[in-house]
């Protein structure tokens, strides 16, 4: 029995070895995007790893940091989950909500600077750097204006997660 179990184990290992390698590299020389699943652990994180690296790109810019702020935040899950209810990323809320109007509902004063959004399987960080990447989106984020940031996020069962940024000010 002993034999029966180590030979089908080397044969196993045998087999395993000669699978082909999932691709990691695109056609365009990147990294193939791979299911980024928010576990508990990390959905407490996320939204102060995004202000830290937000921060960071904007001190090195010579840029006055942002705070979290929670009508900010709540303003942007409300938008994350609504993108996906409508299955588009997009401004305007299922019930022709402007980001203006989504941030007056929440209760926030300020002045609303920009929102930025994506639908992704990607990390939070990896959306940060195509934001930063795109001159619109990364005028939002290093905005002089900017003193307040919601961030947020809603993850569908088959792990696309529809990314939403408020800055204020």
């Amino acid at each position: 029995m002993i034999r029966l179990v180590s030979v089908f184990l080397a044969v196993a290992v045998a087999l395993s070895a000669c699978a082909p390698a999932a691709p990691t590299i695109g056609s365009d020389g990147r990294a193939l995007p791979q299911l980024y699943r928010i576990s508990r652990a990390d959905a407490g994180k996320i939204q102060f790893r995004m202000l830290d690296s937000i921060n960071a790109l904007r001190s090195a810019s010579n840029l006055a940091p942002v705070e979290l702020d929670s009508r900010l935040n709540a303003a942007a899950a409300t938008h994350a989950r609504d993108m996906a209810v409508q299955n588009r990323p997009w401004h305007f809320g299922s019930d022709g909500s402007s980001p203006v109007d989504r941030v007056q509902r929440v209760g926030y004063t300020g002045e609303l600077v920009g929102e930025n959004i994506s639908e992704t399987y990607e990390t939070e960080l990896e959306t940060l750097a195509a934001w930063m990447e795109k001159p619109d989106t990364r005028r939002i984020i290093m905005s002089p204006d900017a003193t307040k940031m919601g961030f947020s996020w809603f993850q569908e069962t088959g792990g696309k997660i529809w990314w939403t940024l408020v800055m204020g000010g």
